[in-house]
């Protein structure tokens, strides 16, 4: 899986179809948490959300993990762009699926519009090795897409569904071709939800999930 074709693109097509709903979501939390010191930014794209923490948390560190090339360069350029350090940013091109942090490094990890790009056997692999890299008390902000449970919202958030997953797996190769919700995954290792908003009849959601500080650190 690789959004290097889409990269130079990725922007101008978020606009064009959702206009600032997906980045609503990315920051919907982002000032509902403690400072963190360590972040770890999954599948962060171009820099968007990666912009409005670095402002909002100058002191912490980020490293952000992508298996595009062109997409942690787009990030890159935006954050200079914008008049921000570099310095506090590690990029690290890798798959997710062979990469794994150190213990108990991290006290938030972002994942926006990343886990539906798996299988369910591949999110049980990601978040199960991402939570041995977090500390007993760490956040998890993550958005993405959902389906709701009936009605219109149900049958317009399928056919949206559907049509997005055919376009990513003819252009990226993408994994998965259905939406997986990872709560349960979440729950496993040790994480509670604390609060869930949605947005566009239900196609999206953002939420916060809090680990508790009673779980023994590798415990699922």
């Amino acid at each position: 899986m690789s959004f290097d074709l889409l990269a130079p693109h990725y922007r101008w097509m978020e606009w064009v179809l959702a206009g600032s709903k997906l980045q609503r979501c990315r920051t919907e939390f982002i000032h509902a948490i403690p400072a963190p010191r360590q972040v770890l930014m999954l599948g962060e794209g171009n820099g968007r959300c990666l912009i409005e923490l670095l402002r909002a948390y100058p002191l912490a560190r980020f490293t952000c993990v992508d298996a595009s090339r062109r997409m942690l360069d787009c990030a890159r350029k935006r954050i200079e762009k914008h008049g921000l350090s570099v310095e506090k940013v590690e990029f690290i091109h890798a798959d997710i699926l062979k990469w794994s942090p150190a213990p108990q490094q991290f006290d938030l990890i972002v994942s926006h519009f990343f886990l539906d790009c798996f299988e369910r056997e591949q999110i049980e692999e990601i978040v199960s090795r991402l939570a041995l890299g977090a500390t007993a008390e760490a956040r998890w902000l993550l958005a993405d897409f959902c389906e709701p449970a009936a009605g219109l919202a149900k049958w317009r958030a399928r056919l949206v569904l559907k049509l997005m997953y055919f376009f990513f797996r003819q252009v990226t190769r993408l994994p998965a071709s259905r939406l997986t919700p990872p709560d349960p995954m979440l729950l496993r290792n040790g994480f509670t939800l604390r609060e869930r908003r949605l947005a566009d009849w239900g196609l999206l959601h953002s939420d916060l999930w809090v680990r508790s500080g009673n779980l023994k650190l590798g415990q699922t």
